[in-house]
Order: structure tokens, then sequence, then C-alpha cells
């Protein structure tokens, strides 16, 4: 398994291409001419760490070149996805709609999903800096989002964060990636 980081132009987020034999996954999505280069094969799906502007919005155009991937995230993910002003593109001049909810499949927290013979992304709920956060564990990657930046702290000044479950999140968070790699929602500014 080969894990290659975008980072994205609209706040230095990142996404992340994952390949295996002819196959892809994607956490996040942002920029699309970025992300196609890495995508070997067949695109199966996109594993939201949450669904704020800047992590979704190359979504409805990576829907028109792979019609059959599927975007995975929570139920709080699902509405903001399908809402610009939960999702902040409304503020800035974008506003982003998913145009084919039907793709969202709703995931449980703990319950993994199958991405190759003897591999699962583990969706674990980290909720705090948004009600959508899902950290993704795939093997010895940590895909953790906003819930942790290593060296930052989580910002819970928007809309529906909650300081107290980010803190509960980043202890899950930190227990997760004692032995793990990191892979954060942004890249560092230098």
């Amino acid at each position: 398994m080969k894990i290659s980081r975008v980072i994205n132009s609209f706040f230095r987020s990142c996404s992340y291409v994952i390949n295996r034999d002819g196959t892809s996954w994607v956490v996040d999505c942002g920029d699309v001419a970025l992300l196609l280069p890495l995508i070997d094969g067949e695109l199966r799906g996109v594993f939201l760490t949450h669904a704020h502007y800047d992590h979704i919005y190359g979504l409805n155009t990576l829907l028109e070149m792979f019609p059959a991937m599927l975007i995975y995230t929570n139920e709080a993910g699902k509405v903001e996805l399908l809402n610009d002003k939960r999702n902040f593109s409304r503020y800035i001049s974008d506003p982003f709609i998913l145009q084919e909810p039907e793709k969202v499949v709703l995931v449980e927290d703990g319950h993994g999903i199958d991405l190759y013979e003897g591999c699962q992304a583990i969706p674990i709920f980290t909720p705090g800096h948004s009600p959508s956060c899902v950290t993704w564990v795939i093997r010895n990657a940590v895909f953790t989002g906003d819930s942790y930046i290593p060296g930052v702290k989580t910002v819970t000044n928007f809309p529906l964060s909650d300081r107290a479950q980010a803190a509960a999140s980043e202890l899950v968070i930190r227990d997760l990636i004692a032995h793990r790699e990191v892979y954060p929602g942004h890249a560092p500014e230098s």
C-alpha cells in the first residue's frame, strides 16, 4: 500500500491518495488536478475527515470523472455536504453542495470498511473541530484531518465546534498514533 500526499491550494489542506494493485482511495478532496496523476486505476471512494469546504471542494468534479466512487462520512458530514452554510463555502463565494447525495455512505464509529484483502479503513469519530470529524485508521496510518495537527491547537471557534469534545478527541487520537504514522488535514507553513 502506497500513500501519497497532495497539498491543496486552499488553506494548504491535505488530500491523500492510497494505492494498491490498480485501485485507489482518497482521503479528503481538494485540487482534483493534483490528485489525478496519483490515482492508479479504479478510484473506489473518498474518506472524509470532515466536511468543511477546504476538505471537500473537489468532490463534484471527482464524481464526474469517477461515477462509481463512493463518499464515506458520518451523518453530520452528510448534512454539511448538502448545506453551503454548514460547510462554510457560502462565506468564500464558492458555494458547494454535493451534487450526488446518493453516493454518500454513512459510517459507524469503529466499523471498518474493506479496502483490500486483509486491509480495512476504520472510522473513529473525533468531534470537536466539527461534528463531522472522523479519524481514519488504515493499518499503520492515521488520517486525523483537523482533529489533530501536530504542534497546532485544534480550532474550536466555529459554529457547532466544541472545545471539550475536541480535547477528548485529541486524547483518543494520541492513543491511536502512539505507534502509527500521522497524516493531518493541513500542511505546515514552512
